[in-house]
């Protein structure tokens, strides 16, 4: 997401590979509860499944909202076309 500066000393905000339960991904933040952590970019894809709304993404966060939730911000979609 631009706008997002990442510290590479830092880990707090980390760049990492997740699934995400998207039911419209045309949104661009996710609450915690939406991200599932993987360890690796073919975790993500093997985790995917379309017909349960899980996409396989690269996220930025987690970050606190105005709200006081954790958030994540969404990167990038990740093409799970290799597993159809």
């Amino acid at each position: 997401m631009k706008g997002i500066t990442i510290d590479g000393q830092s880990s707090v905000i980390q760049v990492k590979f997740a699934v995400v339960y998207a039911p419209k991904r045309s949104r661009g933040r996710f609450s915690e509860n939406c991200v599932f952590i993987c360890e690796s970019e073919l975790d993500a894809i093997e985790e995917a499944n379309i017909e349960k709304h899980l996409f396989a993404a690269k996220v930025i966060g987690p970050s606190k909202s105005s709200e006081g939730q954790r958030i994540y911000y969404l990167d990038t979609w990740i093409d799970t076309s290799i597993n159809d």
